[in-house]
């Protein structure tokens, strides 16, 4: 089959070549404008696929043990939160996740820990799961996520003692198939819908937003969760 009637021919090709660079050379403006224009594309691309596997997976990502629900458990918005407990910037979201959850009484907070940061966050994610087995979820999140010491076993034990833990149960618990398979449901969630980074936030199925997220940032897209 023949070249479509439309094909430059060489002549006119290193025309346009010309033609563009010149206008380049003066008005370089226009590259950067092109590869906004294209980043922006791809960035809304993105979000449309991810909020599309946000809604396909809508009942598992806001399903999880009562313990690791916060706010108000009956709220009429559900936002999810993913984290590591050593990723510094979910550390530094906790007091406005506090503060969020105090200026929206009607938000039911759902949270997912994913270790994604290697083997210390593996460690750590495994501690406060198994804590869960004596009530003591909560504490064991908090205490960990504002702990400098470098992780280790014996600083999860000590920890647990000074904390009200039977640390001998937490370390059985620790190896629970329950634990295990607490990990791997929180990861293969994560995985469903693109997870790349913590912390993660998804409120409702109108918005995902990663990182740490300002007041205003936070309350802007739980307002874009109620329209809908």
């Amino acid at each position: 089959m023949g070249a479509p009637a439309s094909s430059f021919t060489p002549a006119q090709r290193a025309e346009i070549v010309g033609i563009m660079r010149d206008a380049l050379q003066n008005d370089p403006s226009i590259l950067t404008d092109a590869i906004r224009s294209i980043r922006e594309k791809a960035e809304e691309q993105k979000q449309d696929s991810t909020l599309a596997a946000v809604r396909a997976h809508q009942t598992e990502l806001q399903t999880a043990p009562d313990f690791a629900i916060r706010g108000n458990p009956h709220g009429k918005l559900t936002v999810v939160e993913f984290y590591d407990p050593r990723c510094s910037y979910c550390r530094s979201m906790m007091g406005e996740v506090d503060s969020f959850l105090s200026r929206h009484p009607d938000v039911r907070l759902v949270e997912k820990v994913v270790p994604v940061l290697g083997s210390n966050s593996v460690l750590d994610t495994r501690a406060i799961f198994a804590a869960s087995a004596q009530g003591k979820y909560e504490v064991m999140r908090k205490v960990l996520m504002e702990d400098t010491t470098k992780p280790s076993m014996e600083r999860i034990v000590e920890l647990a003692r000074a904390n009200g833990i039977d640390p001998k149960k937490l370390t059985a618990d620790m190896d629970s198939p329950q634990t295990i398979a607490l990990i791997n449901t929180n990861l293969d969630q994560g995985r469903s819908v693109g997870l790349d980074g913590t912390p993660t936030f998804i409120f409702g199925t109108a918005a995902v937003a990663p990182g740490a997220l300002e007041p205003d940032q936070m309350d802007a897209f739980l307002d874009r969760a109620r329209r809908g």
